[in-house]
């Protein structure tokens, strides 16, 4: 019979000594190295096991197993453990027993076999020291010498000891209140933690003092006499870093409310005070402009590009918050124009606190005058984009402040709430409510990297490890693992405080498919209960990296989110629509047409296939929506293939956000820049826009554009604008300019396409006349007003679609150019009209559709269509006569019975 022992080495004392004098809270320095590791690592070295529980650790295979060999875990307070093969640990503290273990511990599926370990019930108690301290696993020999080591993966631990405080702890972070200020940070794995106050966001500290620790939740706290709202804070933080060893970071909060310029300090604040409100906050409502997520029409738009290049804005305003506050500017005017015809949300991409963007110094690229394929402009752009003023923003700081790149001072925390709220204000005077653009599913860095803040205060817990211990990099950063209670609970309270103290109406989750399905039902009942009201929550559901196919936890994914009525981006729509995928390049960029730029006139089955998948999306992507498919079945949208994935995925419509071109990517102009024949009219290519918006505006579900869809927004044919600074990304209220011919677009995302790019930016038939901007400006305005008129393009369960949507003319004998659909509105009172049909055409010929069924009904055009200020003259051509419909060709029009 084959026997182990298993053996733990503790800890005998912590290191003595405290705190050195304030110089610790001031200087350049954010770490100082208090005992170096003996091990030291330029990469954190390797974690392969895992602790599963506060009792139970699962190690590697690590060598072959023999009758003699064992187990231990050897621990060391000052990072003193050294490891070398065939060698005895040395550095080690103490020693404490475990014992072999069958326990499985739910939520660790995914990680590999190995010897799995418990620790005895006598010596329970002592393992919440471990966790402050470095600890190896190794593999011995009977004579005691090491022949394997790892590090261990604690997360699973700190969770079983600490993790009550994600449900139990209200206000971590600095709370001032008229006789003291608390401050609390979450830190169980540290050995020391004391605050650093300053007056202001420069000064030099006043004090320091150190934090007390509460055992039962793992956090570290302090009241101090006083509100001191209005001074600054940090934290230091005395922690065991893997391969480095002691280290004293200096860091700001998690929870921090706001921070000083470029996040180096915490802002202490009453989120409540008057004096961090604009006149009329309290009493400004939202606007209760939708009964159900379907209502939603959303415009995602950039803070900086809503109004850098606007003059009608003051020049202090421009690209600020307090632009919005501008009521005459011209894009106010824009905006307000689209809420009137029907746009109910302003979704704004990233403005919680980035890390990219520098507060105070950016600079503003000169862009040369240069020809419309030249490289000048974005070696211009690129020289600077480290410096400049612009970024996407998906690069997390802290996920509960205002950005302070958008204030008008920087330096002082509490501009940026006040204009924050004043931006928030504006827009819900003017009708539209306000969604934030929300990045969880990573932070800009780990480690003991200066922008890392999660990782410096609990190293190796908030960021989703791989099998060996490295930080995950699936989704481009560094990945965060919201299955971990304490980050879930950081991004659940921190969506609470925008939805309760900045008045936001909606989240777009980046990435939301590697959090978990738990977590965002979670976050669902707090942002609900913070508002008072339903708080739409929509979000990518892709479904890869290491989390895919619920690898690691049921994920907030396309295919798992039925009956939660959280919405994900539809892509089946999209590629239909635009052609090929989100990740084509080269040819394919040309050759892969969509229903908009060729496919419904290309060879018939495929053309046929692509109009079924149109139909798909205009049906909400409902799994049990049947559609007579081109094959002649009848099938669920379920059973129709989606490149191994069912098509059909969705099992009410608020699960589903339909769209054709948003930041990322190309712009809806762009693509059909390249697969549009060169030769397309002025006229052509704007009406090409419209019915990709129209495919959007008459579809089942969330409707979602990207700000400037309406004014044929281009890039220059940029594929990835994210880093491409004001030049690439502007938008122009005049309507004077598109954006098309800025020269060629930066090279590291498009160099390799520069060949094909550059004929088609020279070319003059392509770049739009100002009278093709106001057309399309107007004509997408027309589609909001149709689709804002009756609640039948907005239905809110998967029943009514059923009941009331079909595809008359769809089937074997299709015409898959022209796509119709019937609404019933029959029982239903608030209805506006009888029955609706509406028809896309993507032709450039005129196309008919036969449909004696009726004949004998009083079909007419739209109200819309038929004003005399109809931007569309075209559509007013549509006509109904004897069962017959007549639709003119690149035209989308709706009939209706009154």
């Amino acid at each position: 019979m084959r026997v182990q022992r298993w053996v733990l080495m503790v800890a005998a004392a912590w290191p003595a000594g405290g705190f050195a004098s304030t110089s610790a809270c001031d200087g350049p320095d954010f770490q100082t190295v208090l005992q170096p590791a003996v091990m030291r690592s330029a990469t954190p070295p390797e974690a392969r096991a895992y602790w599963l529980d506060s009792r139970l650790l699962q190690g590697p295979k690590m060598q072959q197993d023999a009758d003699s060999s064992r187990f231990k875990l050897y621990y060391s307070a000052t990072a003193a453990l050294q490891f070398t093969p065939n060698e005895s640990i040395k550095g080690a503290d103490g020693v404490m027993d475990l014992a072999a273990s069958d326990a499985a511990v739910a939520g660790f599926d995914f990680i590999d076999a190995g010897p799995r370990l418990r620790v005895r019930e006598a010596d329970v108690p002592r393992v919440a020291a471990l966790h402050r301290a470095q600890v190896l696993l190794v593999q011995e020999n009977a004579g005691g010498k090491a022949l394997a080591a790892t590090q261990l993966q604690t997360p699973g631990a700190l969770d079983d000891l600490y993790g009550a405080a994600a449900e139990s702890v209200a206000d971590l972070g600095a709370m001032p209140q008229s006789a003291a200020t608390s401050f609390k940070l979450w830190a169980p794995t540290a050995q020391r933690v004391a605050l650093c106050r300053y007056v202001s966001g420069r000064s030099a500290s006043i004090s320091k003092a150190p934090l007390a620790f509460d055992a039962t939740t793992g956090i570290w706290s302090l009241h101090a006499p006083g509100d001191l709202s209005g001074q600054y804070y940090t934290y230091l933080v005395d922690v065991i870093v893997p391969g480095v060893g002691l280290v004293r970071n200096r860091v700001t909060d998690p929870y921090s409310v706001s921070l000083t310029t470029d996040s180096t300090r915490s802002y202490i604040a009453d989120l409540n005070a008057p004096k961090l409100k604009p006149a009329g906050w309290d009493a400004t409502p939202r606007p209760q402009r939708i009964a159900h997520s379907t209502d939603m029409v959303v415009y995602e738009l950039h803070v900086r590009n809503f109004s850098i290049n606007d003059a009608t804005v003051q020049p202090a305003r421009r690209g600020k918050y307090t632009a919005f506050a501008e009521t005459q500017s011209n894009g106010m005017k824009h905006l307000k124009a689209l809420s009137a015809a029907g746009l109910t949300d302003i979704h704004l991409l990233p403005v919680f606190d980035l890390a990219t963007i520098p507060e105070t110094a950016c600079k503003t690229p000169v862009v040369p005058k240069a020809a419309p394929d030249s490289e000048a402009q974005q070696a211009a752009v690129m020289a600077l984009h480290a410096s400049d003023c612009f970024n996407w923003g998906y690069d997390p700081f802290h996920y509960g402040a205002p950005e302070g790149s958008y204030a008008s001072d920087a330096v002082d925390g509490g501009r940026r709430i006040v204009e924050f709220r004043e931006m928030v204000q504006a827009l819900h005077r003017a009708n539209l409510r306000v969604g934030m653009d929300v990045v969880y599913n990573h932070t800009s860095a780990s480690g003991q990297h200066a922008q890392s803040v999660l990782d410096r205060i609990v190293p190796g817990y908030y960021q989703r490890l791989d099998a060996k211990g490295a930080v995950e990099r699936s989704t481009c950063c560094d990945n965060t693992a919201t299955e971990h209670r304490m980050m879930a609970k950081l991004m659940i309270d921190t969506a609470e405080r925008w939805a309760r103290d900045y008045k936001i109406d909606s989240f777009r989750f980046d990435l939301m498919a590697h959090q978990p399905r738990a977590a965002m039902e979670a976050l669902q009942t707090r942002v609900n209960a913070a508002a008072g009201q339903v708080v739409p929550l929509i979000g990518e559901g892709w479904n890869y990296g290491e989390v895919e196919n619920g690898r690691r936890f049921v994920q907030a994914s396309q295919l798992s989110l039925n009956g939660t009525n959280i919405g994900t981006f539809s892509d089946r729509g999209r590629d239909a629509a635009r052609g090929g995928g989100a990740s084509d390049s080269g040819a394919d960029l040309l050759n892969k047409k969509g229903w908009l730029n060729g496919a419904a006139d290309g060879p018939k089955p495929e053309a046929m296939k692509t109009a079924d998948m149109i139909r798909l999306a205009l049906a909400g992507s409902l799994r049990d929506y049947e559609l007579l498919t081109a094959s002649g079945d009848k099938k669920r949208l379920a059973d129709i293939d989606y490149a191994g994935q069912p098509a059909g995925y969705a099992s009410q419509p608020g699960e589903v956000v339909n769209y054709v071109d948003n930041h990322d990517n190309q712009t809806l102009f762009d693509i059909n820049v390249l697969k549009l024949p060169p030769d397309t009219s002025h006229e052509d290519r704007a009406r090409v826009q419209i019915l990709g918006a129209a495919l959007t505006a008459f579809s089942q579900g969330i409707a979602y554009f990207h700000a400037g869809i309406d004014v044929l927004r281009s890039k220059s044919m940029d594929r990835n604008s994210y880093d491409s600074g004001d030049w690439f990304n502007r938008l122009d209220w005049t309507y004077r300019d598109n954006g098309f011919g800025a020269g060629l677009p930066p090279k590291a995302d498009n160099g390799a396409m520069y060949a094909m790019l550059a004929p088609l930016l020279v070319n003059p038939a392509i770049k739009p006349r100002p009278a093709d901007i106001a057309w399309t400006r107007n004509a997408f305005r027309d589609l909001l007003k149709i689709r804002a008129s009756t609640p039948l393009l907005r239905l809110s369960t998967a029943e009514a679609i059923k009941a009331r949507l079909s595809f008359p003319g769809s089937g074997p004998a299709q015409n898959p150019a022209l796509i119709a659909t019937r609404l019933d509105g029959a029982g239903l009172a608030d209805a506006g009209f009888k029955a609706v049909m509406l028809f896309i055409n993507a032709s450039p010929d005129a196309q008919t559709l036969r449909l004696p069924a009726e004949q004998g009904a009083a079909w007419t055009l739209h109200p819309v269509h038929r004003r005399a200020t109809a931007a569309d003259q075209r559509a007013a051509q549509a006509r109904f006569a004897a069962g017959v419909f007549s639709v003119p060709g690149r035209t989308a029009v709706a009939f209706v019975v009154d």
